[in-house]
């Protein structure tokens, strides 16, 4: 089967079957896998079974997948240890998976389209209101493709939608959240979407295929973090607006929510294994035995001497970090002001320099931020319609699999709107 039809049957979303789901989150150091219990009728889901895995050196590159048979394996063994502490020992009781992607190679941004319309007085229909969707994905498919390109330093570059999701309809300056039937001049449609280059995308195929497994559908993991966390729960400043920081093994996905939608995604190809290899390097460890010390300097598990030292060989790192970071919100701020809540995940998030960085004044100094930054950390609490019964979520590393667990309950949402029904017509077609 040719290669862009597999992918765009591998990114159409499914029906759940049954009443459990797997969550694989292919991470750059991790494989973390989480077996999700649905209850149909509330819409709320529970992980019933937890399961990580040790990438092995050469598996990924900057959060993408650059060796498919190690990171098989690698999956196998993180869906085994789950479905153990599930208590699942028949495969065919749990088939079907969500999978989550991050990385410098996944790019997300929101596109408006001001369209006038020739006649106001008309009501609008449902011919013009897919004619408008379709405008604005292909307008922002154009975009991004290019920009990608011009990233990745070649004339061309093929990627696939992987999440759409539209966060603003205006009808002149009126917003609503239907527009059929509506009337007046000029329509203004905002879009999110996030994409993923076609080859890693195929490298996930290839993967999925291996193991077995059914996929629902893939997701942007910075996209999935901030539509999971509950403002209401503490975390925000009650507006909404946030700034969302996962720094995981390879990669710092960044995503940025003002109004409660989603503005965009970047990413930093900078993360926790940088770290690791510095102490490597200077007290002549291995990977593994450095990685635990960092570990253990991040829960202050280690003497005064030895944190103080490690302190000062990570100053250099974590100001080139904050720099990458900064880089990236500048891009941000050129729009609009930054909201002041930045809300941290990820392994390597819990260091001691990255929360003092972030509110220090010297690095935020010529950023548009509200206020003052506050820097707090997602906890797993914070994610919405997610009960953990293993009791084994506890930390900064179980948010981003936990997230895609929240979001996969969109699923069985009820609500099917036409809008979105256009909406997902139209990612099909730019897809293929």
């Amino acid at each position: 089967m040719n290669l862009l039809k597999v992918i765009s049957r591998l990114l159409k979303r499914g029906e759940i079957k049954g009443d459990h789901l797997l969550i694989l989150d292919i991470g750059t150091e991790f494989v973390k896998s989480l077996v999700l219990r649905i209850d149909k009728n509330s819409g709320m889901g529970a992980v019933v079974g937890v399961g990580y895995e040790k990438q092995s050196p050469g598996n990924m590159q900057a959060g993408a997948v650059a060796d498919i048979n190690g990171v098989i394996e690698t999956c196998h063994t993180a869906i085994e240890r789950a479905k153990v502490s599930a208590n699942i020992r028949h495969s065919s009781l749990i088939s079907q998976v969500v999978l989550g992607i991050a990385g410098e190679f996944v790019r997300g941004a929101v596109t408006t389209l001001n369209y006038e319309r020739e006649n106001p007085k008309n009501k609008i229909d449902l011919i013009e209101l897919k004619n408008i969707v379709q405008k604005i994905q292909w307008r922002a498919f154009n975009k991004i493709k290019k920009e990608a390109a011009e990233e990745a330093n070649i004339s061309e570059i093929e990627i696939k939608l992987i999440n759409a999701v539209i966060i603003d309809i205006k009808i002149d300056g009126y917003k609503i959240t239907n527009p059929l039937n509506f009337q007046g001049k000029q329509i203004v449609l905002s879009i999110f979407n996030a994409y993923a280059p076609l080859v890693h995308l195929g490298a996930l195929q290839s993967i999925v295929e291996a193991l077995k497994l059914e996929l629902l559908f893939i997701a942007a993991e910075p996209y999935a973090i901030a539509r999971a966390v509950n403002f209401k729960k503490g975390q925000g400043d009650g507006s909404g607006d946030a700034i969302f920081i996962d720094i995981g093994g390879g990669t710092t996905d960044i995503a940025v929510v003002r109004n409660g939608d989603m503005e965009g995604i970047k990413s930093l190809a900078l993360g926790g294994k940088a770290f690791t290899k510095r102490l490597a390097q200077i007290f002549d460890l291995g990977l593994r035995e450095a990685e635990e010390i960092k570990i253990k300097y991040s829960k202050g598990e280690v003497s005064l001497i030895v944190k103080r030292k490690i302190t000062s060989f990570f100053s250099q790192d974590i100001r080139i970090w904050l720099s990458g970071v900064r880089l990236i919100l500048e891009e941000f701020s050129a729009l609009q002001i930054l909201s002041s809540q930045i809300l941290l995940c990820g392994g390597a998030s819990l260091l001691p320099g990255i929360k003092k960085g972030l509110e220090s004044e010297e690095w935020r100094r010529g950023l548009s931020f509200i206020q003052s930054p506050r820097v707090d950390f997602i906890t797993p609490e914070d994610i919405v319609n997610i009960k953990d019964e293993t009791g084994e979520l506890i930390g900064s590393r179980d948010i981003t699999p936990l997230s895609l667990a929240s979001l996969s309950l969109d699923l069985i949402d009820k609500e099917n709107s036409l809008i979105r029904s256009i909406l997902r017509r139209t990612i099909r077609l730019v897809q293929s």
